[in-house]
Formats: structure tokens, sequence, C-alpha cells
């Protein structure tokens, strides 16, 4: 009989003999690894060497009996029998057969590797990591475990895992007989990742489903800390369709804390294995691995997936574990499975969860999952008092791991101190369906035990929960079978973070993203505060390390962060028409950003002063506004999303378009160069008013509605004094129709951008019978306009 297999006599048709997580490496050893893929060798028990185990003790009745009458819902009797269980198994003997097989390859490996290997001991249940189910983390892993003896032993403790609390408790919920699963151990070579980073990643976003995103997670030292929740990672998205040698489309990038590393402890050649250090505070500040790095991952990862839904014959995202080789610089797949809670999920639908209302913020933190729940929060500080958390309440902790299964099941979401999205916590949130939100620093310590709280996971990455029960609703919509319409219905969009989300909505793309958010949210600081630092105070000084830690250039930092945020939006909607708006802040928004005050004059009426086009060529601003000009570059020229167009804000006259076309044709962004549009925002009177003269020098208008309303009738928005006057104004309407009429009497683009659509139906109707080419809309007014503009197109 033979007992042990060579990774490279293994692959996915094994499953039975080796589980999931071995046949999938010996597949990669076997199958990727000329594909460029590197896999460190090793071998397995077999699912035969794990009964030969038991029965070789006498084990299988006593773990039958022990079984039968257990109540899995009796968190105490539950542990009291696993833990029965286990040591029975991992005091047992070692047969001498299985012992020499063991050996034997353990010696071949290090004819390979060099005497007396390192390797990382893993489980590999033989029903796990199926496309419906994942075992995944259920089981123990012993990493850096080296010489025969520390070997043995540690096999032992991988079979006694196999009845871990949360083991047990899963295969009840799920339907499997205990004797029927069998465990293989998997003993490979380790990857000093120690020594460098290591981490996890996705073939999909794990939040929305996005299919064309690899999401990268890295920290310091051995994997562990990552997959446990035990630091903050740093985060990356990659865009796949542009994973070629010509382009670099890392989309996203968020530094994380990174606070520990795991690293061998001296002791480690006599089995006794690994321990945490902390990370100084300088390393902290960078990113874990370089992008270059970064890209041979994603292109890793899309070789794994290719590969695994080319013998699926279905589309199959992996959830995989990867390592750099701190001695040798080079990077390993670790494991690779298939990931198990997008891939069921139906994409027909999307629901969209709103707050009603908005409260005090107690903690906030990186959302998993885009839902809302409320419930009395409750604070667990270790899996020993997890009988206190009750149905329907809000776990609030330190970091779960898999000892935590069988009860988090109870909570209506859960809140940690540590860990980023692809964390124990997050992983199980995923899989129940309920809101989480991780890597919150301090939540045991600003969330009050016993009070009601709402978490909200529903505005992109960054999660918030909120002191008391707030309302709100949710809105499902059935994406399936709707009506195309003639005229392009696209959606009005600022976040990055919600672009992915939002990307399966039925859109023709983005009728107008607002450079605004991005500047605002992701960078925070004005851009001549960036440019010259030199000359400001201390305490501005110390603010802007703080933004832009992880960079060595202040400059770079304005740049990428812009680049990105912009990348995130244009590859969501690829390769549909993203329209991107250059910045239209007023003087006293760029004043209120860090370091801005100076910068800024103090206007009476900064709606109708220093803002739009006016700004980007005068002294005081252009270099700034190169600074975006060489963002918008490097979307659609290092990222290759050339879907990304471009729309000037607020130009008062033809003379101040050839200015600005000027500069940008300097800057690299030359209109027609890559095919680039660039497009201008009718929202002043002579837009309208000389239509003909603007359209000469440019692709085409987008309606701004809301100041085009303003100027025309000389209403202020943000005044509630003067009511009754708005978009549906004749003179309004007149103006619109004179944009209209010009653009397709040249034959140019035109739509609208503004709240009118989406606030006003009637007017809809009216652009629609006008011949307007898109409506840009709010997103959760895009669907219920697809009735109207469709009602207006048949002319009903």
């Amino acid at each position: 009989m033979q007992f042990v297999r060579r990774f490279s006599e293994l692959g996915m048709g094994d499953v039975a003999i080796v589980g999931g997580k071995n046949a999938s490496l010996g597949e990669m050893v076997a199958r990727l690894s000329e594909r460029g893929v590197r896999v460190p060798n090793g071998f397995a028990t077999t699912a035969e060497a794990y009964r030969h185990y038991l029965r070789h003790n006498d084990l299988e009745s006593r773990i039958r009996e022990t079984l039968e009458s257990l109540d899995t819902n009796d968190v105490v009797a539950l542990e009291r029998a696993g833990r029965q269980i286990r040591h029975w198994i991992a005091e047992a003997e070692m047969p001498k057969d299985l012992a020499e097989e063991i050996v034997t390859a353990y010696h071949e490996l290090g004819r390979e590797y060099g005497e007396n290997p390192d390797v990382a001991v893993r489980s590999s249940a033989t029903a796990e990591d199926l496309p419906t189910a994942s075992f995944a983390g259920q089981q123990e892993s012993y990493l850096n475990i080296a010489g025969e003896s520390a070997l043995l032993d540690s096999i032992r403790h991988v079979f006694a895992s196999l009845f871990t609390d949360r083991a047990i408790s899963y295969r009840v919920h799920q339907g499997f007989d205990h004797m029927a699963v069998a465990l293989s151990a998997g003993v490979q070579k380790m990857v000093r990742s120690d020594l460098a980073a290591s981490g996890v990643m996705f073939t999909i976003d794990t939040e929305s489903g996005f299919r064309d995103a690899v999401f990268i997670t890295a920290a310091y030292g051995l994997g562990e800390n990552v997959v446990q929740g035990a630091v903050n990672p740093d985060e990356f998205y990659v865009f796949k369709p542009m994973l070629t040698d010509d382009f670099c489309p890392i989309v996203s990038r968020q530094l994380g804390e990174k606070a520990v590393r795991m690293v061998y402890t001296e002791e480690a050649r006599h089995g006794a294995s690994t321990r945490n250090v902390d990370v100084p505070a300088e390393e902290r500040r960078r990113f874990a691995i370089t992008d270059e790095e970064v890209l041979t991952l994603a292109r890793f990862a899309v070789e794994i997936e290719r590969h695994y839904t080319e013998q699926a014959g279905e589309f199959r995202p992996m959830d995989i574990e990867w390592a750099k080789d701190g001695e040798t610089g080079e990077l390993f797949i670790l494991q690779a499975r298939p990931e198990t809670v997008h891939s069921q999920r139906e994409a027909a639908t999307h629901a969209t969860y709103r707050l009603e209302e908005r409260g005090e913020v107690l903690v906030e933190g990186k959302s998993v999952g885009d839902r809302i729940a409320a419930g009395r929060a409750r604070i667990i500080a270790s899996s020993s008092d997890m009988g206190r958390l009750d149905e329907g309440e809000i776990l609030i902790t330190d970091m779960t791991d898999p000892d935590w299964e069988p009860i988090m099941k109870r909570a209506a979401a859960i809140v940690t101190n540590r860990g980023g999205r692809t964390c124990h916590a997050a992983i199980i949130a995923r899989e129940m369906g309920i809101p989480a939100i991780v890597g919150c620093g301090d939540a045991t310590e600003r969330v009050p035990d016993g009070e009601e709280v709402t978490v909200s996971c529903a505005d992109g990455s960054t999660g918030n929960v909120y002191r008391g029960i707030l309302p709100f609703t949710v809105e499902r919509l059935d994406l399936s079978g709707s009506e195309p319409t003639r005229t392009d219905l696209m959606i009005n969009l600022g976040n990055p973070e919600q672009a992915f989300a939002l990307s399966s909505l039925p859109a023709a793309g983005v009728g107008l993203a607002r450079l605004e958010f991005i500047i605002n949210n992701r960078i925070g600081v004005h851009p001549r505060a960036l440019l010259e630092y030199d000359t400001l105070d201390a305490d501005t000084r110390a603010e802007i390390d703080r933004h832009t830690a992880g960079y060595d250039d202040r400059h770079e930092y304005y740049i990428q962060t812009l680049a990105e945020g912009v990348g995130n939006i244009a590859a969501a909607f690829y390769p549909r028409p993203v329209i991107v708006r250059m910045s239209d802040f007023k003087s006293n928004e760029y004043a209120s950003m860090i370091g801005g005050e100076g910068f800024e004059p103090h206007e009476e009426n900064p709606m109708l002063g220093f803002r739009g086009a006016s700004r980007y060529y005068a002294d005081s601003f252009a270099e700034a506004f190169g600074l975006e000009c060489e963002a918008l570059r490097r979307v659609r020229e290092r990222m290759g999303l050339t879907n990304a167009q471009v729309m000037l804000p607020f130009v008062r006259s033809v003379e101040e378009v050839d200015r600005v076309l000027d500069l940008m044709t300097k800057a690299g962004l030359e209109r027609g160069r890559h095919d680039l549009k660039i497009y201008l925002m009718c929202e002043i009177p002579a837009n309208a008013l000389l239509a003909d003269e603007f359209l000469e020098r440019v692709d085409g208008f987008s309606i701004g509605s809301n100041d085009l309303t303003q100027l025309t009738l000389g209403v202020d928005r943000d005044s509630s004094l003067i009511e009754g006057l708005d978009e549906r104004n004749p003179a309004v309407l007149k103006l619109m129709g004179m944009a209209i009429e010009a653009c397709r009497r040249q034959g140019k683009y035109v739509g609208i951008c503004g709240q009118a659509p989406s606030d006003f139906p009637e007017i809809s109707r009216w652009l629609v019978e006008q011949g307007i080419s898109s409506l840009s809309l709010n997103p959760d007014s895009l669907l219920p306009m697809q009735e109207t503009v469709l009602a207006a197109e048949k002319g009903r």
C-alpha cells in the first residue's frame, strides 16, 4: 500500500486520495511550472495512510461513539469531545510502515533542498475545497518543521486536527459523515518569507465579485498572520485584461499597518517553529512588495485561474496563498483553491443597502461586503467567552480564528481590531452573508459592550459602526431581461471604492467621474502644499508625512493616488467610456484641505470665482494642474485604460479652451492621441450661446444642469430663500436645447450629467425628444429611469 505520494505524481483527479489542497499543489507542480508559476516541492500522505493510522490504534469506533450523541450547539460539550478525540489521535503510535514512507520522502526532499529541510506541514481533508464548500483553515498547520522526529510528530497533530471544534461543527452543518472524511498531511518545503513577505490573493474582487481584478494582500514575515487576521496588510488591485508587458495596471493600493511579522524561532531546527516580533515603524510605512512583484503575483494568479477554469469548463475564481523567499528574492505559490462565495452568487440581481440616517461614528475600519446590520454590541475577549454571544448580536473582538466558527453564525455582524479583507473574520462573514468591519484598531475599547449599534458596509471600502439603531433600506433590483434604450444611460460616480460593485449595473459607462472625491478623500492635501512642502510649518509637514506614508516622493503620491482612483473606475467599466471631469474645487474648498489655507484667496462668492478652467492656466495653479494631467496620462498610457476620457469644467470663454488644451498637449494629453476625447461641461450660458465656436475645439458637451440653472436664473443652489425655480424653467430648457442642437448639427457627443434627470422624469423625456446622446444618472436612478426613457423613445 502506498501511503505517500510526491506532488509531481498528483493532480486534481486525486482529491479523494490526498484532499483538495494537496491535489491542487500536485496539479500546479505538474502542469503550471512550465507556465512560470513557482510552487515549492513536497509530498502528501494519503487518505489510506490516515485510516491505517486510526485502525492501527483502534480509534475509529471510539471516535464514532463519542460523536454520535453530540449536540454541536452545546459549545461546552463540543469543546470537551473535540479535545478528547484530538488527544487520542495526537498521542497514538505512528505505524512503522507509514513512518518509513514519510521519512524516505523527506530524505528525497533533502536531496533537492539540503539535509533536513525546513518544511510546512498542512492538512488537506478529502472533502475540502469543493466549489460549494470550503474546509480551509479548519485544520492545523505547522510551520518550519525540521528533522524526522519533529515531522512525524507534526503529522500526528495534523491528523488530530480533523477533529477541531470548528471542523466537527462544520461537517455537521454541511451534512458530511465524520468518518467518511479522511485527512492528508501535505509536507512542503518552507519558503523563507520570514525574511521577506507573504500574503493572500484572489482572482476576483472579494467584495463585489468583479471578475477582472486580482486582489493581493501583503505583509512581512510568514503568511499565517495574514490568513488569521493578526495584521492589517497592504492591499493591491490589478486589472487583469491589461496585464501584459506593455502596461502596469495596478489600479488601487492601500498601505497596511503590518505591525508584527512571524519569524522562525532560534530553536526552529528542533521542532519549535515560529514567533511574532514587532515591525520597525520605518518598515511599516513602506509597502511590503514592489510594483513589479505585485504584477508578477497577478500574472501567477491569472495563469492559475485560467488553468482551473479550463479544467472545470466554467469560470473558476481562485483563492491563493503566496510567499516571497528572503534568501533568493523569488516569489512562490503555496496553495490554491476555488473561491467559494462569489462563484455561487446570483449575478442577475443587485442589492443596494442605504442608511436613511447617519449618527455618531464609534469606530471605522475596512468593510467586508456591502450590507448593513443593527443589533446589540457584544465584546468577546477570547474564544472561552463565546457563550456570551446571543443570536443577532454584533460580535466585537480583537480577531477571530477557526475556533470561533461554531458560534459566529449567531452574529448579525462582526467587527475586529485586527485583520485585512482576506482574514478569517472576513472570509467567514462573506460565507455567512453578513457585514464585517475588520482592522478597526480599537473597536473593543470604543464600542460599549451591550449598547445598540449599526454596522454599515454600504459606502465603499470604509465601514462604520454607528451608535444606536439607525433606519436603513434594502433595494433588490433584477438586472435580467431589461430592454436596452437607444439613448445611452450612464452613471455619475466619484467614489472609486464603489466602482466594482456598480459595474454590474446595465450602464453604458460613467458620464461623470469627479476628481474632487478622489482628491478630497484619498489625498486630502492641497496640491501646492505637496509641491512647496519645504515652505510649510512643522505641524503641517508632519500631517502631510502621515498622509504620504509609503511614498518617497510627495509629487508621486499625488499623481499615483489620483491615477489609481481614476484607474479603479475606468477598470471597473472597461471598455465602456468613463468621462473624467478635471478638478472643480472652489477656493474655499481647496483652502479647507491640509496645507491649503495659505495658497488660496478669500472670495465672497467662490461659486463665481477662482474655479474650473480659469484655475488651470493661472500661475498659482498651473503646476498643480500638471499633476492632474500626468495622472490621467498614466491611466491611459501606463495602465492601458484608454476608455478614460477627459472633461473640462466651468469654461468661461473660447480663449480659455485654447489655453487649457495647449497646457494639456504639453503635458502629454493631446486631443486625438490614443483616441483621447476631450469634452466640455456646458454649464455657463455662454457655452450654449457660443456652442458652435466651443465645439470646434472639443469632442462634445456634457450639460451641467445645476450650474446652468443658477447662472441662467440667478438662483443660488445653496440658498433656501428662493424656491420654485429649477431646470424645468423655459429659459434653462431653451439653453439646453441650443446645446443639443449644435452638437447634433456637428455630429458630436452631447450628454447631461447634472441632477435634473435623476430628480425630474419629465426633464428626461424632454431631453430624449431633443435627441440627446446620453443621460448620466445617480446609480439608484438608473433602472427606474429605463422605463421613462423607453416610453419617451417609443412616443408613449
